[in-house]
């Protein structure tokens, strides 16, 4: 839960680097919430609070995955590959599952040589 909070904390920060930890437990937990406020909205018959909770995160998914390319090396603009039919997306997600540049790179210091607020 605070890998999700840091990400909130940082919510349109797209310079520097997120470490795989950091984006993985985002997803997990915002795809959990996601789900939760679906399932709220199967009951309650409206899917305004799921749609509230997509478009108030929208900045932040975006702003961690261009510091998850950081990580790896890569320019933030490699997010729009994900807009290309089929190949896109599973081309992002293998960029997301490889693991960061272990020394400095052109965005900064390996964010696995921080302190981390676990």
């Amino acid at each position: 839960m605070s890998w999700y909070l840091a990400v909130l904390k940082n919510y349109a920060g797209f310079s520097g680097r997120a470490r795989r930890k950091e984006y993985w437990m985002f997803a997990l937990f915002h795809i959990i919430v996601a789900l939760v406020l679906v399932g709220l909205g199967a009951v309650i018959d409206s899917q305004i609070p799921y749609l509230i909770y997509i478009v108030a995160l929208i900045i932040p998914t975006l702003a961690v995955t261009v510091r998850r390319l950081h990580d790896t090396g890569r320019s933030g603009w490699w997010f729009l590959i994900s807009f290309v039919p089929l190949v896109g997306g599973i081309v992002l997600l293998v960029f997301t599952c490889l693991e960061g540049v272990r020394d400095v790179n052109e965005y900064g210091a390996d964010p696995k040589l921080a302190p981390q607020a676990v």
